[in-house]
């Protein structure tokens, strides 16, 4: 039985996960998490559902990230866990990558 070789082109795959394809695959997954969220978010004011929404960026691959620029938004996250309900219910993994909600 012949032996197969495999050797990865780390560079390819960096490049790869930073890629405009690959942010397509994952804005499907951010969008339903998203509509998720706003479903179940609270109502008091409808701010907080108002403000949630999907951010992009580029850390060592491309990385979509649903959250509020509101200053109460982690009280409300820490209380409700209004995220972290819309990730399961959308059967996404939660990656932390921020201790407090990101803010422009």
């Amino acid at each position: 039985m012949a032996s197969v070789r495999v050797v990865l082109d780390s560079a390819g795959v960096r490049e790869l996960l930073k890629s405009q394809q690959v942010r397509d695959i994952l804005e499907g997954p951010a969008q339903a998490v998203l509509v998720e969220a706003k479903r179940t978010a609270s109502v008091r004011t409808g701010r907080y559902r108002a403000s949630l929404h999907i951010e992009e960026d580029t850390t060592d691959r491309a990385v979509k990230r649903i959250g509020s620029d509101l200053d109460y938004a982690i009280v409300l996250e820490a209380e409700e866990g209004t995220l972290t309900r819309a990730l399961d219910a959308a059967g996404s993994t939660v990656i932390p990558t921020h201790t407090t909600p990101f803010r422009r």
